[in-house]
């Protein structure tokens, strides 16, 4: 399936007029929650593995060494239980606002797929959604792909031409995405202060999800000009100085940090890792860090064990007090911020009063040329990396 600019072949007129905002009005049929899906059992996890590395080559040792993420947790990763009560707080949202858009719900690589909601589309008689991918920034596996599973699952139930699917814009600095991580940090900085930790002793790890360096660059459009990081690193570190800035007047040191790599040695990714910036900051004096799950909207497997595990051991091993800010989840601010971009579509809201936090946004509604492309045919998520 070939995807133009980001489009999926069902993508409205709208969209495909080859404008960076939508500003025209769209009635919509219904909502599409689309996320990447996870194991709900122990059998579960090898052939939801096996989903992720379709195509790969990946030996069943490999998914084996992998697995054991998911068994310690029994088998259950918990983005399916988040995203059934992110459907359920957008549902409740929309009714309080008195909007008639029902919520459908679909996964890349586990039940229900993006296909299952398509189907339900279909026999509901909807025929325009409007898609809101579980990921605020921009690059191939958390922009991209997004719009090729909807031509994917388009192709797949036969619905292409039937069907048309646009998506809300990347939300990275949005104010209902980044509200939840000032209060975060504001309440973990007033947590250490209350022990009596000096200000100066704190360091503040804002954790991204690692990709390789080559995609990296590809994303966003390349006229901008964000360099070896592309807009990915460039947006977490704009949002990073925004919730600084607003969750203390005082100047705590702080930097990004990525976590979850995957692939060969070989390959360069996105540096320095989470448990090594965590070792060096001990190895220098720090007493107390703050770890900010910055790339990531729920408590997915790769904040609860590459984070909540492995990290909070590193931090417990080097002697540092640690404390990891909550994800948005169902934070009121998160949804009430998804059902507005999702109105910023449905009311064509014109670009200059669409909100947005850094001097990056707001992010465009149709993709630049070339943006985030997969710069290797094949390429798929980390295995333990990606697959929350």
């Amino acid at each position: 399936m070939t995807i133009t600019n980001g489009l999926v072949p069902g993508a409205s007129m709208a969209a495909r007029s080859g404008a960076e905002h939508v500003e025209v009005a769209v009635a919509y049929d219904a909502i599409l929650l689309a996320s990447f899906g996870g194991p709900e059992g122990q059998d579960d996890v090898i052939p939801f593995l096996r989903n992720v590395t379709r195509g790969r080559g990946i030996p069943e040792e490999r998914l084996e060494e992998v697995a054991h993420h998911y068994r310690a947790f029994g088998g259950i990763s918990p983005i399916n239980q988040q995203n059934r009560e992110l459907k359920a707080a957008l549902e409740a949202e929309l009714a309080r606002r008195g909007i008639d858009l029902p919520v459908l719900w679909g996964n890349r690589n586990w039940e229900p797929y993006v296909s299952d909601a398509l189907t339900e589309a279909k026999n509901r008689g909807f025929s325009k959604l409007i898609a809101i991918g579980t990921s605020a920034y921009s690059s191939y596996s958390s922009c991209r792909q997004y719009r090729e599973d909807y031509a994917a699952a388009l192709e797949t139930t036969g619905f292409d031409g039937e069907i048309e699917i646009d998506k809300v814009r990347q939300f990275f600095d949005h104010p209902g995405f980044v509200q939840p991580f000032i209060d975060g940090v504001r309440d973990a900085l007033t947590d250490f202060a209350g022990r009596h930790v000096a200000d100066s002793d704190v360091h503040v790890l804002f954790s991204t999800h690692s990709i390789p360096v080559t995609d990296a660059a590809k994303s966003g459009p390349a006229d901008r000009g964000f360099g070896a990081g592309g807009a990915y690193e460039a947006q977490h570190l704009a949002v990073a100085e925004v919730v600084m800035a607003a969750a203390s007047s005082t100047p705590y040191s702080w930097d990004l940090v990525y976590q979850s790599r995957s692939g060969p040695p070989t390959q360069p990714w996105l540096e320095p890792d989470v448990n090594d910036r965590i070792r060096e900051l001990a190895a220098n004096g720090t007493k107390a860090i703050v770890i900010v799950p910055l790339g990531f909207v729920s408590d997915h497997m790769e904040v609860k064990w590459d984070l909540d595990t492995e990290a909070m051991e590193t931090a417990a091993d080097a002697g540092v007090l640690a404390i990891r800010v909550p994800t948005p989840g169902i934070h009121p601010d998160y949804v009430s911020g998804l059902v507005d971009l999702v109105l910023e579509r449905v009311n064509g809201v014109p670009t200059v009063d669409r909100p947005a936090l850094t001097d990056l946004g707001p992010w465009y509604d149709v993709c630049r040329p070339g943006c985030c492309e997969n710069v290797r045919l094949g390429f798929k998520p980390a295995l333990a990396g990606l697959a929350p």
